[in-house]
């Protein structure tokens, strides 16, 4: 039975293909999605399948009842897009200005659709049910799964998987772990109100640009002689916007960045050592600020059942498949959220090549291979036959 999904999903390869393109020439920003969740409600629905749109704001949730009683698996797939321009030379270029797909969301959305369609021809004979989780926002936090599961898209649901395309991994490849697989992410933005003044009077004012510097310098103390160095985490300041003007004493300072972590105990006390800090700096130089420190997604940790059980299947199914233990990555992602609530579990889909498919996510020529999607797509069957069928 799993040979003739998995077959029939091969076959609808130029699809998928299709569907990804359209999207990627079609792309929206999180929370902005309008068109995208029309496109995938409507496609669900035109196989029969149980569709609710706008659950938690722009998702979009379907469902495969099967034939006979039994447990319930869901899928996430995330449609989002991102500010970036498109430099690739292809026909399927994105249209939008200034944005594009640069992280693989048109090839999640068009897999877990033809998973669907195959799911939808033979949900007889499932012992159990599909639950299809079209997932919007996921590159802004809160993101749009937290508000998805307030919505309701997991009750009932009693295990979930996702799967993120990536091109640095080689094709055919699998990464997969048991225990933390993402790191959580805050954002925070400082204002420094120093008092400015005329170049040639420095004595009269508070510099606010050495008041800035000396606070990212100082930031940098906390990783390297506050935390233990057997517990990851990274502090970055990615932007530092102060004056205008080469003889003007700036007044006022403005930086931004994100703090990355996976223990929770190294989470809170970072947050607590960074206003310390901020603070005390600004004091020093008879400065003042404000703080706003954001708690953005929480680490995404895996299920160990899960993971034996998805390791266990892509030996058994998908014999091309290649499986490879994943070392925790300090990016983040929302899908974290899905498994503080149920058991389950996350996996990359290798879909790098050396013909275009090889620049990183976020970049403005990303791109992959898009025969990743059938191995994506064939690991949700496998996964699906397992909790269902065997």
């Amino acid at each position: 039975m799993l040979a003739k999904w998995q077959e029939q999903l091969e076959n609808m390869y130029d699809q998928m293909v299709a569907w990804r393109r359209h999207l990627h020439q079609h792309p929206e920003l999180s929370f902005q999605e309008v068109v995208t969740p029309k496109m995938i409600a409507s496609i669900l629905e035109s196989y029969g399948i149980e569709v609710r749109r706008n659950v938690g704001g722009r998702g979009v949730v379907g469902k495969i009842a099967g034939g006979r009683p039994g447990k319930t698996i869901a899928l996430r797939a995330d449609f989002d897009a991102l500010p970036i321009q498109d430099e690739k030379d292809v026909p399927y270029k994105s249209t939008v200005p200034g944005v594009m797909h640069a992280c693989g969301h048109d090839g999640h959305t068009a897999t877990l659709l033809a998973v669907a369609k195959v799911l939808s021809e033979h949900r007889e004979q499932l012992a159990g049910n599909v639950v299809l989780l079209h997932q919007h926002a996921e590159e802004v936090a809160p993101g749009g799964a937290i508000a998805m599961i307030e919505d309701g898209c997991l009750d009932g649901v009693d295990v979930v998987f996702g799967s993120h395309l990536n091109s640095k991994t080689p094709l055919g490849t699998y990464e997969y772990n048991s225990g933390a697989f993402a790191a959580a992410a805050d954002i925070f933005e400082i204002k420094v109100q120093g008092r400015g003044g005329h170049g040639a009077s420095p004595h009269e004012t508070v510099d606010a640009v050495v008041v800035g510097a000396q606070i990212v310098n100082h930031l940098q103390t906390i990783v390297s002689r506050h935390v233990n160095p057997m517990k990851p985490a990274v502090v970055t300041i990615g932007s530092f916007h102060a004056g205008n003007a080469e003889n003007v004493i700036a007044d006022t300072a403005v930086l931004k960045g994100i703090v990355r972590t996976f223990d929770p105990d190294v989470r809170d006390d970072i947050e607590q050592e960074f206003k310390h800090i901020v603070e005390s700096v600004c004091a020093s130089f008879r400065a003042s600020c404000e703080i706003e420190y954001t708690k953005g997604y929480p680490a995404l940790v895996n299920h160990e059942e899960e993971a034996n059980v998805f390791a266990n299947v892509i030996r058994n199914t998908v014999h091309d498949g290649i499986l490879e233990v994943a070392s925790p990555t300090m990016g983040s992602e929302d899908f974290a959220y899905f498994l503080h609530h149920k058991p389950g579990m996350f996996f990359n889909t290798g879909a790098g090549n050396a013909d275009g498919a090889h620049y990183p996510h976020h970049h403005p020529k990303f791109d992959f291979d898009e025969k990743a999607m059938i191995y994506a797509g064939k690991a949700m069957l496998s996964l699906v036959h397992h909790y269902t069928i065997a």
